[in-house]
């Protein structure tokens, strides 16, 4: 993981636990929860629009070409 070996994680571990505490890293991993929780949100919500999108435009070629089509006739 990362190139990490155990000791330096469990390092890491101790030294966050002292930085924070053990009432404080509950609040933080809530928290990062909800933003990763957010982020996925707005993804799929960027995501979707862009299909729409792109749908939408499929539909607007096929529509203007049946028209020009018409028009020619």
């Amino acid at each position: 993981m990362f190139g990490l070996g155990t000791t330096e994680i469990i390092l890491i571990v101790l030294a966050i636990l002292l930085l924070f505490g053990g009432k404080k890293i509950p609040e933080l991993m809530r928290g990062i929860g909800q933003g990763v929780r957010e982020f996925n949100t707005a993804k799929a919500s960027v995501k979707s629009e862009i299909e729409e999108g792109m749908k939408t435009k499929t539909v607007t070629k096929t529509t203007e070409t049946e028209t020009e089509s018409e028009s020619k006739a």
